[in-house]
């Protein structure tokens, strides 16, 4: 079972959004995804845009029993500085590092955020690994750790032949 994940998160439609990011770097985000890219296909609405949210991550790898990961869509993420990643939620003033299943409960939720390290260096169409930024590199590496999953796809553009395979998933 392969996951399909961006690098960073976006919802375009109604209800909790926890890793939500209003204003100039939600803005940012959405630019940088793209002429169409971060717009509702059939609405035209602009996407919501946040962070990469990890604990929404590891709960769809644990009830889905994911065996891979593909991360998206990594050169969005290109000279953003700082970056974060959302590693747990508060809840009501305590911490919580589980998705909430309480009914209303993931709308109360605040993410916890973990300032990881910015590249400058662009990923945009890599094929390689080896010629990511290292920062890039530990980016997908720390995703791997919080959702518990490896990555065997990056994709670092648009377009199809825009990917590194780090696991070859498929067989071929």
């Amino acid at each position: 079972v392969i996951a399909v994940a961006k690098a960073y998160s976006s919802c375009v439609g109604a209800g909790p959004f926890v890793t939500e990011l209003l204003g100039p770097e939600g803005d940012e985000l959405r630019k940088r995804g793209g002429d169409a890219g971060e717009y509702g296909a059939t609405t035209g609405r602009p996407r919501g845009m946040g962070w990469f949210d990890a604990v929404a991550g590891r709960y769809s790898a644990r009830v889905n029993g994911f065996d891979s990961i593909v991360v998206t869509r990594l050169d969005i993420l290109d000279g953003i500085d700082p970056m974060k990643i959302c590693v747990g939620y508060e809840l009501d003033g305590r911490r919580i590092d589980r998705f909430p299943l309480e009914g209303g409960s993931l709308e109360r939720c605040i993410p916890v955020y973990e300032t990881v390290e910015s590249w400058t260096k662009s990923t945009y169409g890599v094929t390689r690994e080896k010629d990511l930024p290292a920062a890039a590199i530990a980016y997908v590496r720390r995703i791997e750790e919080l959702v518990r999953v490896p990555a065997s796809i990056i994709s670092t553009g648009p377009r199809r032949h825009e990917t590194i395979v780090l696991h070859d998933v498929f067989g071929v």
